[in-house]
């Protein structure tokens, strides 16, 4: 294979190429190929190292034959001949002296370096750093050979190409694969590049043996170690080079998914593990260092399948033991999930089960709700519903997974299963079930739950006292965020400072995950009092999430959805749009209507900014049916209520807008919200009267409303304008200014954009007004908005669809969900997520029901049945 990057590599600058790899990575096949690209065959040397140690001169003797062939007018490369008292560094010497002549470069190309006696080695360094610069060479070897590399290395007259360099991409593994003849699907493709790491001789040794296999899909799903022939090709060249100590050592740590010294010492019953697998990954050995410090490592995945099978092969009754071995060490060393699996792979179900149910809160607090998800898959059917701490586990692992019932059937599953549980784990169990509840009671949209959920379980926290310090603090951050964020949301805001209390806490004691968490709840609470901090809190969350790999979790689409409609209240519909689509894509209304509701309400928000209505309308209708699926009222409720008031009215549906109205309980009505909608409606009907009276409990504070600057903004507009109608200028001209007042300090323009009034606007600019320079800006925003014309419908989508994007379009005219189109698909969520982003970029549109609806117009779905 050509390796054209390899091989510019080989021709570049430095004077020593050194090329350092395991066995069957390529090496020879590389420098062969680089030789013959460049046509270098007449002025490179190639020596293959003697194997011999006894006789380190019939190396040198090698060279200077190589050199001959090269060469022929090297005087010392004619005389010399083998002679009992020549030794090594007499023809290095030698070397030196005549070289000092070449005129013309010279590559030398020395293979198998490693193969060198030590002494050969030292002379080969003399020669390297005291040749002449036409005289350049390549070394291939399995490890790093002790030629003083650092100084060159420093002196940028060393190239490097390593294991990492040589190993086949995907698209390489394709192509050795067609060129042997063997047909398979790009997926199980990709699974023969996995299992190998792209290793050249795996590859080639799989291809050989599916060119012949009945089933070759099935060939490259079961591939591995212990495949014959790369069993015997491992056994060979690595495994059976190694000293018994190593063997066994190896042997006995194969079951670990990561080893270091410690463990191996534990495993193996010796000492020094560290050191020899240091040893082995310096000696390119199949072991890869996993930190900088060389301390942690773990195994090529052939070499551990071929470990594996000799270790069951030799000693079959140690194994349990040596799993639960290692799941007591990992779990005391702080790695839970590798301890549970080490502890399934016993068949040690009493053990994986109490240390998943120990661990839990703390892979939790990690966010690590994928890792527990395969972990549960790893018990037997049954025993999730038989143990009452897994049970309880399930039940998380149900709450993220987005099944609020199955989750809720579990938990009261648990909670009648704790009298079964031992004494000394009881306590253990109430509290995960005390997590798990308070968990369920947010996704429930259930504030008052959520809140003593989180007094018992700060309760909890105080009662461990200092025996258990860092659960005890774990749980204390947990319960201050999530008590800030639920009496924020039943109108406690002077609790609400919980929030960032518990905040601190986390961050204090290293927990980013509830820092996440924290951060995105706080922004959702801080909105209502300063858009400029629930953006900031918001971009901190999100920040975070991208950082750590959170960006499908609910929290992360709340913090979009926040930031989103900071924006569209702002006036900057545009730039809402990509954070509120994100938070569309993330939410699963289904799974957590309180989440859903929101981001319902912010696409609503921005459709009404940007002046189109009629989405408006539809986004907030659904708001309001995910409102009737929570638990208890939510403050979004009413707020929405009031937008669709709104959606109606600047629709002209100014009677069926009255019937919304009226349909409401009279508490309802006296939201502060639904009275700036009401007063809206009758400025529509040509009543500011009816509009000053609906307003003036908002106006005195004795109707509250949220977010403050937003809605109060928007109310003194309101009245602005209704005073106006009613002949009265100077009172008019006060309410202006007052809601100038309240839109300064956050940009808050969003009001004058739902009722614009540009002539009140420009009067009160002449009047002597303090905000002249935010008439300005708002009068600039409202000659931007004139009504855009209906764009026409392009041809085709921007960019071709790709054969799994049109496959998740197939099921966005259902009325599956995310996950269950990830289940019909046999693919994960995040697949599907990124598929409809895909999607909506490549057709141009904001929302799965315009997407089926373009879809359609350009043939890529069929005809809706009723159009037809």
């Amino acid at each position: 294979m050509a390796r054209p990057e390899l091989v510019g590599r080989l021709s570049g600058p430095a004077r020593v190429t050194l090329v350092s790899a395991p066995p069957g990575s390529g090496k020879t096949v590389l420098l062969r190929s680089w030789i013959s690209q460049t046509g270098l065959e007449e002025c490179a040397a190639w020596v293959a190292a003697w194997r011999d140690e006894r006789d380190p001169q019939g190396f040198w003797l090698s060279v200077l034959d190589a050199l001959r062939r090269t060469r022929p007018g090297v005087a010392l490369v004619r005389a010399l001949t083998a002679a009992p008292d020549l030794d090594g560094w007499a023809i290095t010497q030698r070397l030196l002296t005549d070289l000092a002549s070449l005129e013309e470069q010279v590559w030398l190309v020395i293979d198998d370096v490693h193969e060198l006696a030590p002494d050969t080695l030292r002379q080969l360094e003399l020669l390297i750093t005291r040749a002449p610069r036409r005289l350049r060479f390549v070394l291939a070897a399995r490890d790093d050979v002790r030629l003083g590399l650092h100084r060159l290395r420093l002196e940028g007259d060393l190239a490097e190409v390593r294991a990492g360099d040589l190993r086949f991409s995907l698209t390489e593994t394709e192509e050795l694969l067609a060129g042997a003849g063997v047909e398979l699907p790009k997926s199980a493709v990709a699974v023969l590049h996995e299992r190998t790491e792209g290793w050249a001789a795996g590859l080639r040794l799989a291809a050989l043996a599916a060119s012949g296999h009945p089933d070759p899909v099935r060939f490259a799903a079961e591939f591995s170690g212990t495949e014959r022939t790369v069993a015997e090709y491992l056994m060979a060249e690595v495994l059976n080079r190694q000293p018994d100590p190593v063997r066994w050592l190896l042997l006995r740590t194969s079951i670990l998914e990561r080893v270091n010294g410690e463990l191996a010492d534990l495993l193996a019953g010796g000492e020094g593990g560290e050191r020899v697998l240091q040893d082995l990954e310096q000696a390119n050995a199949f072991v890869m260092s996993l930190d900088t410090a060389r301390s942690e490592f773990r195994y090529h995945q052939m070499f551990a399948g071929l470990l594996q099978g000799e270790l069951r092969r030799a000693t079959p009754g140690e194994v349990p033991d040596l799993h639960r071995a290692a799941a007591g060490w990992l779990a005391g060393h702080g790695y839970p999930a590798e301890a549970v699996r080490q502890a399934q792979a016993a068949r040690d179900w009493s053990l994986a089960a109490r240390l998943l149910v120990e661990h839990w809160s703390g892979l939790y607090l990690d966010g690590r709700a994928g890792a527990v998800h395969e972990l549960l898959a790893g018990f037997p059917t049954g025993l999730l519903t038989a143990n009452a701490g897994l049970a309880a586990v399930a039940a998380g692992d149900e709450l993220a997974r987005g099944s609020l019932e199955a989750a809720e059937r579990l938990l009261r599953l648990a909670e009648r299963g704790t009298e079964t549980v031992p004494v000394p784990q009881r306590g253990q169990l109430e509290l995960l079930s005390g997590v798990v509840g308070l968990l369920a009671a947010r996704q429930r949209g259930n504030p008052p739950a959520e809140a003593e959920a989180a007094q018992r379980l700060q309760a909890m926290a105080e009662a461990l006292g200092t025996a258990q310090p860092y659960l005890r603090e774990d749980l204390r951050a947990l319960a201050l965020i999530s008590l800030g964020y639920a009496q924020g949301w039943t109108g406690h805001h002077d609790q609400a400072e919980y929030l960032a209390e518990g905040i601190a806490l986390a961050r204090r004691i290293g927990r980013a995950y509830l820092e996440f968490t924290g951060l995105a709840h706080q922004a959702a609470i801080e909105a209502s009092r300063s858009l400029a901090r629930a953006a900031e809190f918001s971009r901190q969350a999100i920040e975070l999430a991208d950082r750590h790999g959170w960006s499908d979790e609910s929290a992360a689409g709340m913090a979009c959805m926040i930031l989103g409609a900071v924006l569209a209240w702002q006036g900057k519909p545009g730039e809402a749009e990509p954070w509120v689509q994100r938070a569309e894509l993330i939410v699963s209304a289904e799974a957590d209507p309180a989440a859903g509701l929101g981001v319902r309400y912010a696409r609503g928000f921005v459709e009404l900014v940007r002046g189109q209505d009629g989405d408006a309308l539809t986004a907030l209708r659904d708001a309001e049916r995910l409102a009737g699926f929570l638990a208890a009222p939510h403050l979004l409720a009413p707020r929405a209520r009031a937008l669709l008031l709104l959606a109606l009215v600047r629709l002209g549906e100014i009677q069926r807008a009255e019937e919304t109205l009226a349909d409401l309980e009279e508490r309802e009505r006296e939201h502060g919200e639904v009275r700036v909608a009401t007063a809206e409606l009758r400025l529509a009907q040509d009543d500011p009267h009816g509009a000053t009276v609906a307003l003036a409990p908002v106006l005195d504070g004795s109707a509250r409303v949220n977010p403050a600057r937003v809605f109060l903004t928007l109310a003194f507009t309101l009245e602005a304008a209704a005073q106006d109608a009613l002949g009265d200028p100077d009172a008019a001209g006060r309410a202006l200014e007052r809601a100038l007042d309240l839109a300064e300090p956050d940009t808050a323009l969003s009001a004058f954009v739902l009722h614009p009034i540009p002539a009140l606007l420009e009067r009160h600019a002449r009047s002597g007004t303090t905000h002249a320079a935010l008439i300005g800006e708002i009068r600039g925003l409202l000659a931007g908005r004139a009504p855009a014309p209906v764009p026409e419908r392009s041809p085709a989508p921007l960019q071709p669809l790709s054969d799994s994007e049109l496959r998740v379009l197939r099921y966005l005219p259902t009325n599956l969900t995310a996950p269950e189109i990830a289940g019909e698909l046999h693919v994960s969520v995040n697949t599907v997520k990124t598929h409809m982003r895909n999607l909506y970029a490549k057709l141009a549109t904001h929302r799965r029901a315009e997407t089926v609806t373009r879809a359609r117009d350009l043939g890529l779905l069929a005809p809706h049945a009723l159009r037809s």
